[in-house]
C-alpha cells in the first residue's frame, strides 16, 4: 500500500526526488511515487535542467542513476556509509534547507540521533542554517498592528524596518518603547503555521510508511520520533510559551551574575508577536582570536556550564538548543541566552539518575554508567546486555588512561544513546536532548576558554548541585506533599489490614504465582530427591550396622544382607547422579526456550 499524495503533489515530488538522489529508489517505487519522479525527470530532459530534480538545490549536478554510490539512504542507510565524506554531508544539509522550515527543524532533530547517523552527518545537520529572506516590512507592520491592536507609531518610539535576523518561523526587529527601553520584537511569518501543518502531515505519511515497510523504521520508530518533533515545533509556533520560558529561565538563573536572560514584555506580546529585552552582543562563534586573548573567558565558561548543570539536574527545565548561535557574548562581557522556543523538562526521578550518570562519566566509571542507562531505559526484545556493557566500557575508558580531562561529557552521553540503540535499548528522548545540550556547551566552554575542562566543572559543581537538590526536596511544598502521602497511607492501612485478616479468617487468601506448573514441578522434584537421599543414607547406615551381625549368608566373605544394602545404596546414588547430570533442564536451555506455559 503506497502513500496517499492528496493535494500535496509538489511537496511529495521534491521529497521523492531527494530520496531517489540518496539511494532510496526502491522505497519511492513501493510508496507509489515513481510516477511523479519519472514526470519530473522527463520535464528536466525537455528543459535541459541538470539540477537534482527537486527544483531547489541548484548545485549543478545531474541526478543520473540516483547517486546510489554516494550515500545509500537518508535515514536508514546513511548510517552505514563508510567512510562518511564531509562534502556529501554538507550537500545533504543544503538539500534539506531547500525543503523549508519543517524539514530544517526535523534535520536539526536528526542531528541529535547518534544511534541513527554517523558523526559527520550529525555535525553537518547541526549546522542547518535557519535563515531566510526577510518578509517585507509592510506585512510585518500589519501583523504587529493586528496582534497588538495599536499602530506601531503609538506603541513604539522607534521600530527598525530592517530586521536584525530573519529565520524560517519569524524575524526580529529592534525597537524602542515609549519609556525608552530597547527591545527586540519577534514577529512570526505570515502563513508559516499553514506551511508547517502541511509539511507535518507529509512527514507523518512518510514516517508511517518507513515504520511499516523498512527494518530501519521498525528498529528506530520514526513515527515516535515525529510525534516528539511535532510537539516541539508546535510549541515554537506559540510565542506565549516562549515568553513563559523566558520568565521561568530568568528566575531560575538569577543567582548567576554573568548570565543574562532577556525578560519578555507581556503587554506587547501575543501568540505570534514576542517583545523582549534587547541583547546587544555577538555570537560566541564570532569571537576572534584577538578578542579571546583579551577576554577573561574562564569565569564565563564556568558560569555558563554551572548554569546549565543547575537547569538540567536541579530545576528540571533547560534550554534544549544552546548551540553557539543562541549563546551571545554581550557588550558588558556577560553571556546572553536567547531563543528559548525549544526547552525540555525532566522528572525529579530522571534528574537524580542524570546527576549520577554525569558524575559517573566525569569520574570514568563505565559499570555505573551502564547500570544507570539500563535503569532509565526500556529494554527491547533483542537487548544484548553483554555487547552494551562492552560498548559503554569502550566509550568511557577510551581516553581514560591517557587523559580523563580530555573527555567531553556531552559527546559521551550522545555515544551512550547510540550504544543503547545499537544494543536494543530505547533511551528516554530527554537523554538525547541533554547529551546535545552538554555537547554544545562543551564547544561554548572551550570557545570562551580553550583550557576549559567540562569534567572538572562537573566534579566541582557536584556537591553544590546535590545540596541544591536536597534543599529543593526539603522545601515546604515537597515536605507537605510527602506528609499528605504519609497521611493517606496511614488512613488506608487499617482498612487494608482488616481486608487481609478477613481473607485469612475465611480461608480465601490466595497468591497468584507466575509459571505455577514450573514451580510445582520444581518443588516436587526437590522433595522426591530429598526423600530418595534419606532412603539411601538409611541403607548405608543399616549396611554398616549389619556388618557386625554374625550370619551364615555371606557374599565374598562379608555378611550378605549388608552387601546387598551397600549395592542398593551405590546403585541409587549413581542413578541420582546420572539424573542430575544428564536429564535436568539446564539454565541456558530454560533461557532459550522460556519457561513452560501455564495452561488452564
Amino acid at each position: 500500500m503506497g502513500i496517499a499524495i492528496g493535494p500535496h503533489i509538489k511537496r511529495y515530488k521534491d521529497i521523492a526526488m531527494l530520496l531517489v538522489k540518496y539511494g532510496n529508489s526502491d522505497l519511492v517505487k513501493n510508496a507509489g511515487l515513481a510516477e511523479i519522479v519519472a514526470e519530473e525527470k522527463n520535464y528536466e530532459k525537455k528543459n535541459g535542467n541538470n539540477g537534482n530534480g527537486n527544483g531547489s538545490n541548484g548545485n549543478g549536478k545531474s541526478n543520473g542513476n540516483g547517486n546510489n554510490g554516494k550515500v545509500t539512504g537518508i535515514a536508514n542507510t546513511v548510517k552505514t556509509a563508510e567512510p562518511a565524506v564531509p562534502a556529501e554531508a554538507e550537500e545533504l544539509t543544503r538539500d534539506i534547507e531547500k525543503l523549508g522550515p519543517a524539514f530544517i527543524k526535523f534535520g536539526q532533530l536528526m542531528s541529535t540521533r547518534s544511534d541513527l547517523l554517523p558523526p559527520t552527518y550529525m555535525a553537518a545537520l547541526a549546522k542547518l542554517q535557519d535563515k531566510c529572506e526577510p518578509v517585507p516590512f509592510g506585512e510585518i507592520e500589519k501583523r504587529v498592528i493586528s496582534e497588538l491592536g495599536v499602530r506601531i507609531s503609538k506603541a513604539f518610539l522607534e521600530f527598525d524596518s530592517e530586521p536584525v535576523a530573519a529565520a524560517s518561523l519569524g524575524q526580529i526587529h529592534r525597537a524602542v518603547l515609549r519609556d525608552g527601553r530597547v527591545v527586540a520584537v519577534k514577529v512570526q511569518r505570515p502563513g508559516i503555521r499553514e506551511s508547517i501543518f502541511e509539511d507535518l502531515e507529509i512527514l507523518e505519511e512518510i514516517a508511517n510508511f518507513y515504520d511499516t515497510h523498512t527494518k530501519s523504521g521498525q528498529k528506530y520508530e520514526y513515527g515516535v520520533m515525529l510525534d516528539e518533533f511535532r510537539k516541539s515545533v508546535l510549541e515554537e509556533l506559540d510565542y506565549r510559551k516562549e515568553a513563559h520560558n523566558l520568565e521561568t529561565m530568568k528566575k531560575n538563573l538569577e543567582e548567576f551574575d554573568l548570565i543574562f536572560v532577556p525578560a519578555p514584555i507581556n503587554d506587547y506580546s501575543s501568540s505570534t508577536v514576542l517583545t523582549m529585552e534587547f541583547v546587544s552582543g555577538k555570537k560566541v562563534t564570532e569571537i576572534s582570536k584577538l578578542e579571546q586573548l583579551e577576554l577573561d573567558g574562564a569565569p564565563l565558561a564556568e558560569e555558563v556550564f554551572s548554569a546549565y548543570l543547575k537547569q538540567i539536574l536541579v530545576d528540571g527545565f533547560f534550554h534544549a538548543d544552546p548551540h553557539p548561535g543562541n549563546v551571545l557574548l554581550t557588550d558588558d562581557k556577560r553571556i546572553g541566552l536567547i531563543d528559548l522556543g525549544m526547552v525540555a523538562r525532566l522528572t525529579p526521578h530522571l534528574q537524580g539518575k542524570l546527576l549520577q550518570l554525569v558524575i559517573a562519566i566525569s569520574e570514568g566509571r563505565p559499570d555505573t554508567v551502564a547500570n544507570i542507562a539500563v535503569d532509565i531505559s526500556e529494554r527491547k526484545e533483542k537487548y544484548d546486555e553483554i555487547a552494551f556493557r562492552k560498548q559503554i566500557s569502550d566509550i568511557v575508558q577510551k581516553d581514560l588512561d591517557a587523559n580523563i580531562d580530555g573527555m567531553q561529557v556531552g559527546q559521551v552521553v550522545i555515544a551512550v544513546t547510540k550504544a543503547a540503540g545499537d544494543c536494543g535499548i530505547r533511551v528516554p528522548s530527554e537523554l538525547t536532548m541533554v547529551g546535545k545540550a552538554l555537547m554544545n556547551l562543551d564547544q561554548v566552554g572551550r570557545t570562551l576558554d580553550p583550557n576549559f575542562d567540562p569534567n572538572a566543572s562537573v566534579r566541582r559543581n557536584a556537591a553544590h548541585i546535590m545540596q541544591q537538590r536536597l534543599l529543593k526536596d526539603l522545601s515546604p511544598g515537597h515536605i507537605g506533599n510527602n506528609l499528605m502521602e504519609a497521611r493517606d497511607f496511614m488512613e488506608k492501612l487499617p482498612n487494608h489490614v482488616n481486608k487481609i485478616l478477613d481473607l485469612v479468617a475465611n480461608n480465601k487468601l490466595s497468591m497468584k504465582v507466575v509459571d505455577e506448573a514450573l514451580l510445582i514441578d520444581s518443588v516436587q522434584k526437590v522433595a522426591n530427591r530429598i526423600s530418595l537421599s534419606l532412603i539411601l543414607a538409611a541403607l548405608i547406615i543399616g549396611a554398616s550396622l549389619l556388618m557386625d551381625v554374625s550370619t551364615s549368608f555371606k557374599i565374598l566373605g562379608y555378611p550378605g544382607l549388608a552387601i546387598i544394602c551397600f549395592v542398593a545404596a551405590a546403585s541409587g546414588g549413581f542413578a541420582l547422579a546420572v539424573q542430575i547430570a544428564f536429564y535436568d533442564q539446564k539454565p541456558q536451555k530454560l533461557k532459550e526456550n522460556g519457561p513452560p506455559h501455564r495452561t488452564s
